[in-house]
């Protein structure tokens, strides 16, 4: 057998400095050293051990748990890659397995009582198929809103912040609304109330309004919170209406297109349709039925004037289709009149000719 150096020791050693609870001290022996970063890479942080060590992980790791996530259950050991390479266990779209090998696996999260379903709500997110299905590395990942080194769960004042630094309109009228000071006295979570959090589907009509599969059915009925109740009915009503007038113009432009009219204009104006349509969407979270009554009527308004221009064309259409056809059947009728009496003349010419 070999001689092996004394310091090289199994990773099941708690001497071994690839231990659990040695690792991040082997790992930032480097990357913690800013001389030592700058003659490699410049552009690498090295504040990674401090940011470590404020996270859920990392204060676990220092009291002797060698079971919570250290540098190499996220990077890997001898196959560390960039962050950029698309193999890498922590390029943006592969992030939710990696965290998920030990966070979906319940005999290992049975001691911390975690939940182990997130990966697969969030697979089935609007983030999650953003970045699962369609690569889009501009999604959502589980360290978007959990941060990396200093991973930790968001609490209920955090996860509005972590939303709105994407959904930053979205945000700033939720923080104006009525709604801010009534979530904060309730000590209810601002965004996930409405929209879940690792689970969120595509925001749709049937959020709003007072149905049953409504979000603001929750708190609103007919006996309780009466005006918040009008105001999402309201609200629920317009916004159908604009889906509807937009579809139908669209329907109209497409029909006058089609049969070859003139109807540019009419198709710009669709955009503004479509844009006050997005707008009101968001115009929800201000939860101020005459603010988003204004930006729902604009679009009404211009819908309406869209449905009557592509009318205009259908009609026009129809009236050239009816003058086309009354032309035809005129020139038939002479042309066949023309004929008979041309037949006569020379029926005539060969009679007298006899």
């Amino acid at each position: 057998m070999r001689d092996v150096p004394q310091r090289v020791v199994s990773v099941k050693n708690p001497a071994s400095p690839v231990y659990p609870l040695n690792i991040v001290k082997t790992c930032t022996s480097c990357h913690a050293n800013a001389a030592f970063m700058r003659t490699y890479n410049p552009s690498l942080p090295v504040d990674q051990l401090d940011k470590y060590r404020t996270s859920v992980h990392g204060a676990r790791n220092a009291k002797g748990d060698p079971k919570v996530a250290q540098c190499a259950s996220c990077h890997g050991s001898h196959d560390i890659l960039s962050a950029k390479d698309t193999k890498s266990s922590v390029y943006p779209v592969n992030i939710p397995s990696t965290c998920a090998h030990c966070h979906s696996d319940a005999a290992k999260m049975k001691e911390y009582k975690i939940p182990t379903d997130q990966f697969d709500k969030f697979s089935k997110s609007v983030h999650g198929v953003a970045l699962l299905q369609k690569h889009d590395i501009g999604a959502p990942a589980c360290n978007s809103c959990h941060g990396n080194h200093a991973a930790t769960p968001p609490g209920i004042t955090s996860v509005s912040k972590v939303c709105g630094t994407c959904h930053a309109l979205n945000a700033d009228l939720f923080s104006a609304s009525p709604h801010k000071k009534a979530f904060d006295d309730r000590k209810l979570p601002e965004c996930e109330t409405c929209h879940g959090n690792h689970e969120i589907i595509i925001a749709t009509n049937k959020l709003l309004g007072v149905t049953s599969e409504a979000v603001c059915s929750r708190c609103h009925n007919q006996s309780q919170n009466v005006k918040g109740f009008a105001a999402a009915s309201a609200m629920r009503g317009l916004i159908d209406s604009l889906d509807a007038a937009e579809q139908k113009a669209i329907a109209l432009v497409d029909d006058a297109e089609q049969k070859g009219m003139e109807i540019s204009e009419a198709k710009y104006k669709l955009r503004e349709a479509h844009q006050a349509r997005l707008q009101s969407r968001t115009m929800v979270h201000a939860f101020n039925e005459p603010r988003f009554r204004e930006v729902a009527t604009k679009g009404l308004v211009v819908s309406a004037a869209v449905n009557q221009e592509a009318t205009e064309a259908l009609d026009e259409y129809v009236f050239r289709r009816v003058g086309l056809g009354l032309a035809t059947l005129v020139i038939t009728i002479l042309a066949i009149a023309l004929y008979i009496y041309i037949r006569r003349l020379e029926r005539r010419q060969a009679l007298g000719g006899k």
